[in-house]
């Protein structure tokens, strides 16, 4: 029989991690707890914890993230991953979708331990197989092609570079449970300064995928489906975060497992290599750019070529060729960071796409609607945003009467949403006041009830930054 868990040494666990309400890393942790425990204890108390309700986890490896359950918030099963209440909000499911987003919902001892089958991979053929139907393609392409003409590769990417930089960087980081805010982003990207009380790891996650996206950009003519490019990309997104030195941009040597799933990868370096190879050649003779870009973010996580980093590399590689192509860029905008891992456990536990692709389209009309050079007419107005008009008009008029630079502006955003804002909507309102922060200009601040002089006096503040 196991021996009880003292409870003093849980609630010594609690108290740790209600010291960083925005989420603590297992370093953080370590840090705060009065009395020391070791590493494989205190992991194994946190685990406890996770199971009987006791905190929240989100990310994974060295990316988990713990934080104290708010009053109120819904209960789960224990064993079960806490589901995003903002997903539902969001993402529109097809039929397959949502059974596989029911499926992988189950506790992990309900669903049966998969290994990697190589026939998902094999029995693919470029242009005759497909993920994305003709008229899904089609559509995509319609809404993301801009008016650029006939230009050289990386045209359109280079014209919105400083935008794509911040979008892509953010929110592919936020999807690894990274805490930094859309203007703690842009703060590091712009001035190179980091966010206090943040992990150092978070920083350099983010200042990985901006050396990641500039090169793909400025190498767009040469950037393809082969061993330079995609070997580069994971050992410029994997810079100085793995314990291993030598193993950014080198291809899995040892076995490896999936937190919060019942798959197992390949652990034969050499089938592993085959199958990389494989991946590469199969994507670069598709020839529809779309499915080339949604064929990699399936393929590339399910082989786990790499010690970590698989997914970044991923959604950094589906973007390979839509800038090739000069179409918009796929920056994850507003894609929930659970419905994202659920569609990627559907692709590792059962192989099918269905979840991710619903997460795909949906994705790229987002990122598509934020970069048309003429905006794209998408429906009716977006309910969200009218239901919550008074609030973000309120909230941006309150930063820019306290001419606050963006350090300030991000603490307080946090601050009044988590007030003034119900639970289950606070992080897409926050994204939504940042990002409309970031668009304000000369032309169109006189609809926040702002005086030229007040507009004037925050611009000075919010371009020094000091």
């Amino acid at each position: 029989m196991a021996k009880p868990i003292p409870e003093d040494e849980l609630q010594a666990i609690e108290d740790a991690v209600r010291q960083h309400p925005d989420g603590a890393s297992l370093e953080q942790i370590e840090l705060a707890l009065k009395r020391a425990m070791p590493r494989r204890t205190l992991q194994h108390r946190l685990k406890h914890l996770v199971s009987k309700d006791r905190l929240a986890m989100s990310g994974e490896r060295r990316w988990a993230r713990y934080r104290n359950k708010m009053p109120g918030e819904e209960r789960v099963i224990a064993g079960q991953a806490r589901i995003d209440d903002q997903a539902s909000l969001f993402v529109p499911l097809s039929k397959q979708g949502a059974a596989i987003q029911a499926y992988v919902r189950q506790p992990e001892a309900a669903r049966r331990p998969v290994g990697y089958d190589r026939k998902f991979l094999d029995t693919y053929r470029p242009n005759k197989t497909a993920y994305l139907s003709s008229r899904e393609r089609d559509h995509l392409r319609g809404i993301g092609t801009p008016p650029v003409g006939d230009q050289p590769a990386g045209t359109y990417a280079k014209q919105i570079l400083s935008r794509l930089l911040i979008d892509l960087s953010w929110n592919s980081s936020r999807l690894e449970g990274n805490t930094y805010s859309l203007l703690d982003t842009k703060r590091l990207l712009d001035l190179g300064r980091q966010a206090e009380g943040k992990d150092q790891f978070e920083a350099q996650m983010i200042l990985n995928h901006k050396d990641a996206i500039e090169f793909l950009v400025s190498e767009a003519e040469e950037i393809g489906f082969n061993r330079y490019t995609i070997l580069n990309l994971h050992g410029m997104l994997a810079n100085n975060l793995l314990s291993d030195a030598d193993a950014p941009g080198r291809l899995r040597r040892s076995a490896v497992g999936i937190t919060g799933s019942v798959f197992h990868p390949l652990e034969a370096s050499q089938v592993i290599e085959e199958c990389f190879d494989q991946i590469l050649a199969t994507a670069a003779a598709i020839k529809d750019p779309f499915e080339q870009g949604f064929f990699v973010m399936v393929q590339l996580p399910c082989l786990q070529a790499f010690d970590d980093v698989n997914k970044r590399v991923s959604r950094l590689a589906a973007n390979i060729p839509l800038i090739r192509n000069n179409l918009s860029p796929l920056s994850f905008a507003d894609v929930p960071q659970q419905t994202y891992t659920e569609a990627m456990l559907g692709v590792y536990e059962l192989q099918q796409v269905d979840l991710l692709k619903d997460v795909f389209i949906w994705g790229y009309e987002r990122s598509a609607s934020r970069y048309a050079a003429v905006r794209q007419s998408l429906g009716d107005p977006d309910p969200f945003r009218l239901r919550h008009r008074a609030a973000l008009r309120a909230l941006v008029a309150e930063v820019v009467h306290g001419r606050m630079d963006k350090k300030d502006a991000a603490a307080y955003v946090a601050a009044w949403t988590a007030k003034n804002i119900e639970t289950a909507e606070r992080g897409r309102f926050a994204e939504m006041a940042e990002t409309e922060l970031l668009a304000l200009h000369e032309g169109n601040f006189a609809r926040y009830q702002i005086k030229p002089s007040e507009f004037a006096a925050w611009q000075k503040a919010w371009n020094e930054d000091a």
